[in-house]
């Protein structure tokens, strides 16, 4: 068994069993990935894949529990670099936060400066993605850190920290009818249609739970995958928006009132996350202090190496 193999394994599993792929993410050719799978086997006794005819179907029982062993090796061998890394260079290097654009626009840009000032040498890398996505990303080893407020928490390989709290609030263009309501409602809200996230981005669930536990049905005219377009279309006066209270900067959305709503929606986390036993260079160590300058000393202590 050589390192090769392994790679080989853990990528044909990441590029769901299609050889041309595998073969193309690791410079190499199909063939070749298919005599290292056949080699493997041979050398273990063992059929790691279900095949249909020359296809790759699946893993077999004995390779599904081959591949976690796979996984750690390679992590512990990623592991092994940033360790030298760190006490050869550890002033430089990349860093790669997989985040989602609400976090990227409006959380983050404070943070990202003051990285920067700290760590000139090091190229920081904004990865804007679904949650799915970041999940993916991070438990790929293709980000460092990950920063949403769907999907990280519940995902059992991530360790996950608490970000900040926030609350949807409603945007109407200057003038609407809803600015003269006293205390906002949803059954105002739905009288009109209303212009907010995807399904699946920021806290969108815990809009569509307001409305059904009110037993409203509302008219999702447009839905969007971040704010600014969603802001957009408000102003164009096409509907009432719902979207998080850090995405409406007043400086900037001249054309458009914010309304309180917060009595109205629960409220959402974002989470930062890491993947569990992924060694951090001090620098990655550090941009998770200054999102979260109050972080337990069990961070510190690097309790996800575990």
């Amino acid at each position: 068994m050589n390192f090769q193999q392994l790679r080989i394994l853990s990528e044909t599993v990441r590029q769901r069993y299609n050889l041309t792929e595998v073969a193309n993410a690791l410079f190499t050719s199909q063939s070749g990935v298919s005599k290292h799978i056949k080699d493997l086997e041979d050398e273990l006794g063992i059929e790691l894949f279900v095949r249909k005819g020359k296809r790759l179907m699946g893993l077999t029982e004995p390779g599904k529990e081959l591949i976690k062993i796979v996984d750690r090796i390679l992590l512990d061998t990623r592991n092994i670099k940033r360790l030298a890394e760190q006490f050869s260079q550890h002033d430089q290097g990349q860093l790669t936060v997989a985040t989602t654009h609400t976090q990227a626009q409006y959380a983050l840009p404070s943070v990202v400066a003051q990285f920067k000032r700290l760590f000139p040498k090091v190229h920081l890398v904004l990865h804007q993605s679904s949650p799915s996505e970041i999940v993916s990303m991070l438990l790929d080893g293709q980000a460092d850190i990950g920063i949403a407020t769907e999907a990280l928490e519940s995902t059992v390989e991530l360790v996950s920290y608490p970000y900040y709290t926030w609350h949807h609030t409603i945007i109407v263009p200057a003038g609407h009818p809803l600015q003269a309501v006293q205390s906002l409602t949803l059954e105002a809200i739905s009288a009109f249609p209303i212009i907010t996230y995807h399904q699946g981005f920021t806290g969108r669930s815990r809009i569509d739970q307001a409305f059904a536990q009110a037993g409203l049905i509302p008219d999702i005219a447009m839905s969007a995958l971040d704010a600014d377009v969603i802001k957009t279309y408000v102003a164009l006066g096409l509907g009432v928006g719902i979207i998080a209270s850090v995405a409406f900067v007043p400086e900037r959305d001249l054309l458009l009132v914010k309304l309180d709503a917060s009595h109205l929606f629960e409220k959402n986390t974002t989470y930062i996350s890491i993947r569990q036993n992924h060694y951090l260079r001090d620098y990655a160590h550090c941009f998770i202090e200054l999102c979260i300058p109050t972080l337990s000393e069990s961070f510190k202590a690097r309790d996800y190496l575990r």
